[in-house]
C-alpha cells in the first residue's frame, strides 16, 4: 500500500517561491546588472536627476561592495583596472557612505591638476572645446539657480550652462559643464593618485564634490575595492512631475529620449 503523502500548503509554495526569487535578484544584481537612479546633478550635462540606469557588474570584479550593503561575504577580487573616461559607480567613503557615480580621470601613478578650469593629466593640458550650451527645462527635478535661468523659443523656464568638450588621450570624449570661476573647484593642488586608487570627477565640475576634495567635503582618492561596477545604459527618465494618484501622469513626466543611451 503507497505511502499518503502530506500535499504542501500554498502558504509555503508561496514563501519558497518568493525565497528563490529573491536568491535569484540577489545574485543577479550582484553579478550582472544593478539599477542606480541620479540623484544630483555632478553628471551633468551627461545625466539628470530622475535618469535610472544599469550598471554592469562584472567589468573590474568583485568585493563587499558588489553585494547590496556592503554585506562582507565576498573576498576582494578586482581584476581590471577602469579606462579613463569610464562613469563608475562606487561606494563613497566615511561614516555616511553611499552609492556615488562619477567619471574615471586619473589611474593609479598619475599626476592630476586643475587649473583655470582645465584638468592638467601628467603634465598636458587635457584639451578643452567649447561647443553650444547646455539647457535643461526647469522641473520639479531640477529648479535651477536664478544666476542660470533662461527661456527657451517658447517661452518655457530652461537652465543654461556653457558646455565644454574634453578629449583624453586615446580620443575618449564627453561634455563637461563650467558654471564660471570658482577658485576652489578651478585651482587645485597637484594630486598623484596613489596604487590601487582611481581618481574620480563629476561632468559638472563646478557643481561635484570628488576626488579633489578630500572626506567628507568630497571623496578623496577611491579605492579600486570600492567601485562597484561601469554604467552602461539608461532604461528609464523622469522629470519628477509624476504624481502616483494620477498614473496619467506616469507618461507625461517620462523623457523617452534619454532611453536606451549608452556610455
Amino acid at each position: 500500500m503507497a505511502k499518503s503523502t502530506t500535499p504542501r500548503s500554498e502558504t509555503s509554495d508561496t514563501v519558497r517561491f518568493l525565497l528563490k526569487l529573491a536568491l535569484f535578484v540577489l545574485i543577479f544584481r550582484t553579478f550582472l546588472l544593478a539599477p542606480f537612479s541620479i540623484p544630483s546633478e555632478s553628471m551633468l550635462p551627461r545625466l539628470l536627476i530622475g535618469d535610472y540606469l544599469f550598471v554592469s557588474k562584472w567589468n573590474y570584479g568583485y568585493g563587499r561592495w558588489s553585494l547590496p550593503w556592503g554585506w562582507p561575504l565576498l573576498p576582494d577580487m578586482h581584476w581590471s583596472t577602469p579606462t579613463r573616461g569610464d562613469v563608475v559607480v562606487f561606494r563613497s567613503p566615511g561614516p555616511d557612505d553611499h552609492d556615488v557615480i562619477k567619471r574615471v580621470i586619473g589611474l593609479p601613478g598619475d599626476t592630476i591638476q586643475v587649473r583655470s578650469g582645465q584638468v592638467v593629466l601628467n603634465g598636458k593640458p587635457i584639451p578643452k572645446q567649447r561647443i553650444g550650451d547646455f539647457t535643461v527645462p526647469v522641473s520639479p527635478n531640477y529648479r535651477c539657480e536664478a544666476t542660470y535661468r533662461d527661456v527657451d523659443a517658447k517661452g518655457a523656464p530652461i537652465c543654461r550652462y556653457a558646455q565644454f568638450r574634453e578629449t583624453l588621450p586615446g580620443g575618449r570624449s564627453y561634455a563637461v559643464l563650467d558654471r564660471g570661476n570658482f577658485p576652489d573647484r578651478d585651482d587645485t593642488g597637484l594630486y598623484t593618485v596613489p596604487a590601487g586608487n582611481v581618481f574620480l570627477m563629476g561632468d559638472n565640475r563646478d557643481d561635484s564634490a570628488d576626488s579633489r576634495f578630500p572626506s567628507p567635503e568630497g571623496m578623496g582618492y577611491i579605492p579600486m575595492d570600492r567601485i562597484e561596477g561601469r554604467a552602461l545604459v539608461g532604461f528609464f527618465s523622469t522629470d519628477g512631475s509624476a504624481s502616483l494618484l494620477k498614473p496619467w501622469t506616469w507618461v507625461s513626466a517620462a523623457r523617452p529620449e534619454r532611453i536606451g543611451q549608452g556610455f
